[in-house]
């Protein structure tokens, strides 16, 4: 596929989510529901119920894999950066940790999920939240800008994984910390899912094999790269996901069929540095 049809793709199906209130990325076994439906995701992912209800309504869709804001250490006065921040969760929670002396931008190439975070920020009362429309691998943000960067089963839907990560580093000031939630893969997709735009934009097509995405974090210059956390995504639990039978659809595979992959589709959490001296 090519990029700009990916990030076509991508595009109007977030922004399709953003209108409907719904889910369609998310590795518990549901996809456009409702407010409900992304509350039980939000839990089975490591959020909880404080954190869900600090945050303007509307602003959770259930669309990640993981809790980055948890782990990325935010500290009261810092700059931190949400790489495809959507309706605004992730931000919401961290604005809340860096007070009202630090800064939170989140950055969605989505107009749709930008006005809609932008309309949670005005109902939340947030002075300290700003939505830039942009692409994360162009992010419209200075250099050595930001303490911290967080994204949420973001960057496996770019093409361009590797110029994500450059533009993270960039953004960072030395000494900055990278978290990322993401999808990747233990073994290679078949060769029909991967032509597949609804797995695409149900981050799974995207995906990156495990070690190539961490040799990509790596590349870019960051150091002490880990993994924090890891946790299997098995297909075969995400029956009432309407992106998965889209696939099965698309495809003309049984689920059955499908639930062969589940087991090479990881959840994972990873930390990185940028070191403070080239």
């Amino acid at each position: 596929m090519e990029k700009e049809e990916v990030k076509k793709a991508v595009r109007e199906g977030y922004a399709r989510v953003a209108k409907q209130e719904s889910s369609c990325c998310a590795t518990s076994g549901y996809c456009c529901g409702g407010t409900a439906v992304a509350k039980d995701i939000s839990m089975a992912i490591g959020y909880s119920e404080e954190e869900m209800g600090s945050v303007p309504e509307g602003a959770n869709l259930g669309l990640g894999c993981g809790n980055p804001v948890a782990l990325a250490s935010l500290k009261e006065g810092e700059v931190m950066l949400d790489l495809g921040s959507g309706a605004g969760f992730d931000c919401f929670l961290a604005a809340n940790a860096v007070g009202k002396s630090g800064k939170v931008i989140g950055v969605d190439m989505t107009q749709e999920m930008i006005e809609k975070a932008r309309e949670n920020a005005r109902k939340g009362n947030y002075h300290n939240v700003e939505f830039r429309l942009g692409e994360i691998e162009n992010l419209p943000a200075a250099d050595n800008f930001a303490d911290a960067i967080i994204s949420n089963c973001v960057i496996n839907l770019s093409p361009d994984k590797e110029r994500v990560f450059h533009e993270a580093f960039r953004v960072l000031k030395p000494g900055g910390r990278l978290m990322i939630s993401d999808i990747v893969l233990l073994k290679e997709l078949p060769a029909a899912i991967k032509k597949s735009m609804a797995a695409y934009i149900g981050c799974l097509a995207g995906a990156s094999l495990k070690d190539a995405y961490l040799d990509a974090v790596k590349n870019a210059g960051f150091k002490e790269v880990s993994i924090i956390d890891e946790t299997s995504s098995p297909i075969d639990f995400m029956a009432n996901d309407l992106t998965v039978q889209a696939v099965v659809n698309d495809l003309d595979m049984p689920p059955g069929e499908l639930s062969k992959v589940g087991n090479s589709v990881r959840s994972l959490k990873v930390q990185a540095i940028k070191p403070r001296t080239a």
